[in-house]
Order: C-alpha cells, then structure tokens, then sequence
C-alpha cells in the first residue's frame, strides 16, 4: 500500500472515523489539516480541486482520492472481512448501518456543530428532535442485540458499521444528550473503547 494521506478536521467527527478506523487498523496516514472553522478551507479552490464537493475528510490511498467518511471506511475495510463481512446477509446489515450514519444519525452530527459553532443550543428543536429520534433507534438496535447475546452492531465482532456509528454517539454530550439516557449505547460506547488501538477525540468522555 503506498503511503496514506487524510486531509483531516481535528473537530469534524467524519475525520474522527476514518483516524479511529485507521488506529484500530495498526495504520498511520500522513495528516493534512483542513481549516474550516473559522478558515472555510473545505469551500476554498484548491481543496476543491482534492474534493469537488468540498466534502471531508479526504483519504489518499493507492494513489485515489476517496471523499467522505463512509467510503473512506469501506476502501481501508476492503479484503478485511473481520472488518466488512463477506457473506450477504452480514454485509447487507453493515451496509444499512453506513448508510444510517451518512443519513439520519447525520442530524446528531448537525446538531453538535450548530451548538459548538453557532451557538444554537436548545433553539434548535427540529434538529434536536431528529438527531434524538435517531440515537435512539440505535439503542433500541443494541438493546435487541444484546437480548440476543450480542455486543456489536452486526454480527460477533466490531465491524465498519461500528465506527461509522460510534463519533455521533460518543460526542452526543457535546449538544447536551445525556449518555444516562440510552444504557444500551452507553455500554457499546464502552466496548469500542476497550479495542485494542483505539484513539479518542475532543469531546469523548472518559468512563471508568
């Protein structure tokens, strides 16, 4: 593999994925910081000559440019199948699972900006309620998962799906969601955690 380049976000939880992703995988990039608040660098020409929609991060690998979080996952998880399952009926629910992350936990995500950038806070109702009602479809998920013995989103070990998920859980305090309330995530939260490799984030609280 030739050498790994992210151009990176400290902040942006999408950035996070792919660094956490690339920590579990024993992998180091070289990174390349995006400033986009306050520089804006994501709308400026030249990164949008690296990422036409000015999308984030960005991850070099084998010479291609790979543009957002999801499908960066997928190109580093490409012939791990411990990572992205091989079988149908498996890789069909990681692929809900990244695909729930890029859509509807995407308003977790919207929400915390507003709050870290904008000042929003409560004001924001609509967004709240979204990113709330989903969050809590991913603790009525592992909440059924662990029901029926199982600690992952997908089957009997961490998978891509896992990481997609986990930044918009994790930083949920950051727009004033209590991990108290989703007990099933909370202990997920945890199991991530505990991967050998594992790398955290500003805004990711610690847990004993």
């Amino acid at each position: 593999m030739s050498e790994l380049v992210l151009h990176d976000d400290e902040l942006d939880e999408d950035c996070y994925r792919v660094r956490l992703f690339l920590s579990l995988l024993g992998l180091q990039a070289r990174r390349v910081a995006v400033d986009v608040v306050p520089g804006g660098q994501q709308d400026g020409p030249a990164f949008r000559v690296i990422s036409p929609a000015g999308m984030l991060p960005v991850l070099h690998i084998d010479g291609q440019a790979v543009c957002g979080a999801e499908a960066a996952l997928l190109a580093l998880a490409h012939g791990r199948p411990a990572w992205l399952p091989e079988g149908r009926a498996e890789f069909a629910q990681v692929a809900h699972w990244l695909q729930f992350a890029g859509g509807p936990l995407r308003a977790a995500a919207r929400m915390r900006r507003a709050c870290l950038f904008e000042g929003a806070g409560d004001a924001q109702s609509d967004r709240r309620r979204a990113a709330v009602a989903a969050l809590r479809i991913v603790e009525d998920h592992l909440a059924h998962r662990r029901l029926e013995g199982g600690c992952w989103v997908v089957g009997e070990g961490p998978t891509v799906g896992d990481i997609a998920l986990f930044p918009a859980a994790a930083l949920c305090r950051d727009w004033g969601e209590e991990h108290a309330a989703y007990p099933a995530l909370r202990r997920w939260v945890r199991a991530v955690r505990a991967l050998p490799g594992f790398v955290t984030m500003p805004g990711i609280p610690d847990y004993g």
